[in-house]
Formats: structure tokens, sequence, C-alpha cells
């Protein structure tokens, strides 16, 4: 079978299938499930590939991988993650999250559907003919935590016999239509930070008499960035956002602990290969003057995401093929992590940025409860998948 009987087989099925996967979608999102619990998540997908002939098999309570094609050629991977949020969704649409706390804040619910999208469509090229190689698919739980569902999956073989590795995550600030490509490094190194200082308390009137560690967590929050912007080469990119502060609970008393916790980001992979050893230093430089202790725990996450320069050409072409040249959109590296580094740090592969957008509507941001999509954007990511599978394959 041509390449182009397939690519014509491909459209047909997912264009054929787009309302059920929309569908499916709105229901994804109405019932998010969060870091590895995404058991219903898996239990649909699952379903729908074995009735179409996917080999699937469970990776635990949630998670997935299913194999299709047959015989010793190339075997392409592509990936979809499966959890939500732990955020309140402020949409009022109606397929908004109906679990309380918790919400599709990334677009994993993109991510999955489109995923499954290709699938079915893969299954009927295989049915029909014969894919030119062998195609994985990866439903992977636990993206959103550190560490992620990634190295579980790999540790249970999901890149065994895997030449290549592709998948698309969602892109708010792009049109749908177009998806963004990059060559080398496409997002950036995230470690978890959290700090917990241990002082003598007492009166606000008398802090000399004290180990004032609110003041100490006060130098933490600017000096800790500051230290690390003078240290560092401003090409590393290293970036320190705190998203916790806790300390005491009365205004004239100075409590005996405090905690800080955060992010520590950063572009450069070598950077990285230091940095723990590097905060824990200047941590204990910084709170050293005012007696108190301080206990760090540093958890690294992910890499930066690489993006192989061949496989982001056969994802260039693949876009061409199911939008056209105007379907190519430039994007930056960012400094959000993608525990899909782990994949890439064993095989060659890209990952591809999704134009969620609505032409001329809002710019929303991920990780918000008022994300929302252009629906049309879940069909595209199913294709472009899928073509790329035929011609990674």
């Amino acid at each position: 079978m041509s390449r182009e009987e397939a690519l014509a087989i491909v459209e047909t099925v997912v264009d054929k299938r787009e309302d059920d996967l929309v569908d499916l979608r709105r229901d994804l999102h109405a019932h998010p499930e969060l870091s590895w619990q995404e058991t219903r998540t898996t239990d649909l997908v699952s379903h729908s590939l074995d009735e179409v002939g996917w080999q699937v098999t469970r990776t635990g309570d949630s998670g997935l991988i299913a194999d299709l094609g047959d015989g010793d050629g190339p075997r392409v991977a592509l990936r979809a993650d499966l959890d939500a949020l732990p955020v309140n969704d402020t949409t009022t649409d109606p397929w908004h999250s109906q679990v309380t706390g918790v919400a599709h804040a990334c677009g994993h619910d993109v991510h999955t559907t489109a995923l499954l999208g290709a699938g079915l469509a893969l299954a009927e090229v295989h049915a029909e003919g014969r894919l030119p190689g062998r195609v994985r698919l990866l439903f992977q739980p636990a993206e959103e935590v550190m560490p992620g569902g990634a190295t579980r999956l790999v540790e249970l073989g999901a890149l065994d016999g895997v030449n290549r590795i592709f998948c698309l995550h969602c892109d708010p600030t792009i049109d749908v239509g177009q998806v963004g490509l990059r060559e080398g490094p496409i997002t950036g190194a995230a470690d978890a930070l959290a700090i917990r200082l241990t002082g003598s308390g007492g009166h606000t009137s008398r802090p000399h008499l004290t180990e004032d560690l609110t003041f100490a967590l006060g130098k933490l929050v600017t000096e800790l960035p500051a230290v690390l912007s003078r240290r560092l080469d401003p090409r590393v990119g290293v970036s320190v956002v705190w998203g916790r502060l806790e300390a005491g609970r009365a205004l004239n008393v100075i409590p005996e602990v405090g905690t800080l916790a955060g992010t520590v980001r950063m572009l450069d992979a070598v950077a990285w290969s230091d940095m723990e050893e590097r905060i824990r230093r200047h941590v204990a430089e910084i709170v050293a003057p005012y007696g108190v202790e301080a206990a760090v725990d540093y958890q690294r996450g992910v890499p930066p995401v690489v993006n192989d320069a061949a496989s982001v050409a056969l994802l260039g072409r693949a876009v061409d093929e199911v939008l056209g040249t105007a379907g190519r959109a430039p994007t930056t590296q960012s400094l959000g992590g993608e525990d899909f580094a782990w994949y890439l740090t064993r095989v060659p592969g890209a990952m591809g940025r999704l134009g969620t957008r609505e032409p001329g509507g809002t710019t929303y941001d991920i990780h918000q409860g008022n994300l929302r999509v252009d629906e049309r954007a879940t069909a595209i990511g199913a294709k472009v998948l899928a073509t790329v599978a035929v011609g990674a394959a």
C-alpha cells in the first residue's frame, strides 16, 4: 500500500469519527483524574483500542501500552499523557469538570483523545493493507508530578524496540490549524524545591533574642534567585519562582517553623546536572547570619525536551501533509517542564506544539482553570500523529 493511500485512510477515518472524538474529549474533560488515578480514562482508551485490534497491555491501575503492526521493521512510538491538575474548572461549558478541585487545565484530555483518534486511524490502515513498520502507543499516567510516569513506563519496557518517538502538547498561544516546531531544546529542566527553617521564636518586640526565621525566609525569597543570577552564565536561563510561603499565624509572634516552596527551572541541561548541590550551598550561606536551621528538600524533576533534527523533519512533513506549509508555526524554548524528556534521553524523537487558540479569540494559559481549547485541534492532532507514524514507521 502506498503512503498516499495510507494517508487517505487516516484522513477518512478521522473525519468520519471527528464528532465522536469531540464527544470523548468533552467526556474526559468532565471526568478528570489526578496523577496515578487515571483508571476511568485508561478503561475508555483500552476498550476502544482493543475493539479495533491493538494489542493492549495495562501498565498498572492507570496507563497502557498498545502495539500494532507485524514483522521486524522500525517501530515508532506515539505518546499522550492522561492526568489532570488539582485546579478548579472555572469555565461554564456544559462539559466543565464534575470533580471539585480537579480540571484538565493543561490539555491532556486533548492529548489523550488525539492519540486515540490516531490509533483508530492506524488500525484501519493496518486492516486494509500493512503498516510500513510497527507502531506503539503510550498512554502515560502522571505527567504532572515529580517524578512523572514516563520513568515508570521506561522501566516497564515502553521503549524496547522503539526507534523514534513523537508527541504533541497543546499550546493556547498558537492558532488552531498550526503546529509549533523547533529543533533542539523546546522545554526547560524543572525541579521542585522545598525549604524548612526552624529556630527559636519569640515576641516581635525582641527579635534580637530570637532566631527570626520569618526574616530569614524573606531573605531566601529574594536572595536565592539573585545569587543564582550572578553565579551562573545568563544563558543558562535559571529561574527560581516561589509558589508557597508559610510562617506563623499571629502578627506579634515570631514562629519557630517556616516553609518555602517553589520550582527551579533552567534552559541548560549541563547546569541542571549540578543545580541541587549549588542550591543547597547557597541556601546555607543565605540563612547562616540568622542562626536558623535549614532543611532543603530538592527533588529533581525532568531535563529539557531536546528535539532530534531528523525527527522534527519527519514531524514537519506530517504537518505539511495534514495542514499545508502554513500549518508550521515558529516556537521558542520555554521553561515549562515535560517528562517526555526522559524518552528522548534514550531514543530520538520530537515534541510539537499543537495550536488550540481560536483564531482571533482569547489567548489562555495552561494550568489555569479557565483554559478553553478550539476543539478542531483534536482531529488535527489525531491526523498529524497518525501521519508521522506512517512516515516514520
